[in-house]
Parts: C-alpha cells; structure tokens; sequence
C-alpha cells in the first residue's frame, strides 16, 4: 500500500478482527500482524558480493508491505477466495486505500542449485 497512507477507520479494524477470528477458528489462520512505517526500517542490500546497511525513511519508497498474514488452505481455490474476501474488507471499509494483496505459497522445501 502507499506509505504515509494514514491510519485505516475504525470499520476496518472491526471488519479484519471479525474475518481474522473467523479464519482462526476454522483452522486457517495461524498468525499475522501489521507492520511499522518505513522510517524506522533498515535494509541489507546486497550487490556484487558487498552488504551494505541502508536505514530509513526512503524518499524513494512509493509502496510498502503494511501487514502480513500466514494462511493455511486445503485447496488454491479457498486460499485465492479469502484473499479475495480480505482484500474486499479493504475496498469496502478503507475505499481510499489504494493497495495489493498478495497471495503466495509457503515453499516446504530448499530450493535446488542451478547446477543440480
């Protein structure tokens, strides 16, 4: 979402506690939370085999990940179903939120070398 976005309305809040405790008792959801502004951040990049420590703010940032969700589904269709539902939540209690959800896998196993 957009950093500096503002805070979201109180509907919201309510709308994310009744869906989260309904994923929780289904057996879905097994944790999550929102995330602080990018002016306290600290980042490692990585290049050509150097690190180096940036810290915040980050004039240049546009987006950022505001929470995180880790979600757990018997099929792809349930999941890409309540990414849906929560990303409506947003659409219908915060409309002026401009934002992404993001639906990934958790991955079970390391990946594999390139020269395996």
């Amino acid at each position: 979402m957009e950093e500096g976005g503002g805070a979201p309305p109180q509907a919201l809040f309510d709308a994310m506690d009744k869906y989260i405790g309904e994923q929780a008792a289904s057996g879905a959801f097994l944790d999550g939370g929102g995330l602080f502004g990018t002016e306290d951040a600290v980042n490692f990049v990585v290049r050509k085999g150097e690190t180096t420590r940036v810290d915040g703010p980050y004039a240049e940032a546009k987006e950022v990940v505001g929470g995180w969700a880790l979600l757990q589904y018997d099929t792809l269709e349930e999941a890409i179903a309540g990414q849906q539902e929560f990303a409506e939540l947003h659409a219908k209690y915060w409309p002026e939120c401009e934002m992404v959800a993001t639906l990934r896998q958790i991955s079970d196993q390391a990946p594999e070398a390139p020269d395996a």
